[in-house]
This record gives C-alpha cells, structure tokens and sequence, in this order.
C-alpha cells in the first residue's frame, strides 16, 4: 500500500509492541493489519495467551489505522472483548476506521487466529492533535 515505509518507520518507535512481537504488515488509509506470534512470554498463568498481549496486538493496529491520515492521534479510550483463547500459532490484528472527523477517530479491530476464527474484538477511539507526523497520509 501506499507509503508503507513511512508509517511502519514511524511505528517502529513502538517500543511496547515490539518487544511484545507485534509486527505491522499493511497500512492503508484508515487501515491495519498486524500480528503476533504467540511465545511462551505472551502465556498467562493458566497457559493462554495474556489478554494484555492480545490488547496490545489490537492497540497497535488501531494506532497506525487512526495515525495513517499523518496527524499525531492518540487513544481516548478503547475497550476489548476476549471470545476465544489461545496457547500457540499467530494471532492477526485488522483496524478499520468506521469514523474520520478532524479530531476524532473511531476503529475497530478484529483479532483472529491463522485459521481466521474470531478471537476478540476491540473498539477504540483517537483524539487528533495539531501535530503533524513525518510520512505522507496513506491513500
């Protein structure tokens, strides 16, 4: 998709979900898509994949969907839903932007495993500040 390196440059400043494994595969206007190999790390105590690992999974494809306009957006509030759990395998993040307004976005997310079973969902909102990111808005 359009200026993919931009974005995924800029989010390579994402130290949280780095280190947790997430990657970012596409970007597009009002959209993303990422994943997550789930590791022994990702584990709760009863051997399934954390709910935080997973939050932070959708987080990010919620950010690069909200931020791929290049104005500086950040979260407001988000909310997860966990349908599903899951001890191995990738789990896939898909942001959708269903509102675009000056200074508010809302996305939702669709986590699903790689056989495409729903997972969890999550709905997040973005604030829109007057600061400019160094990439070209995705079309």
């Amino acid at each position: 998709m359009d200026n993919m390196n931009g974005i995924k440059d800029f989010f390579k400043n994402d130290a949280f979900a780095a280190n947790a494994g997430v990657e970012l595969l596409e970007a597009g206007n009002g959209y993303a898509r990422a994943r997550m190999e789930i590791k022994p790390m990702h584990l709760n105590g009863g051997g399934v994949c954390q709910g935080g690992a997973i939050f932070t999974l959708a987080d990010l494809a919620f950010a690069v969907a909200c931020n791929s306009h290049a104005t500086l957006t950040l979260s407001i509030t988000s909310a997860i839903q966990i349908f599903k759990s899951e001890k191995s395998g990738f789990l896939y993040a898909e942001a959708r932007e269903i509102y675009d307004h000056k200074r508010l976005s809302h996305c939702e997310v669709r986590i699903t495993n790689e056989h495409g079973d729903l997972v969890a969902t999550f709905n997040g909102t973005g604030y829109r500040k007057d600061t400019p990111l160094p990439f070209e808005p995705l079309k």
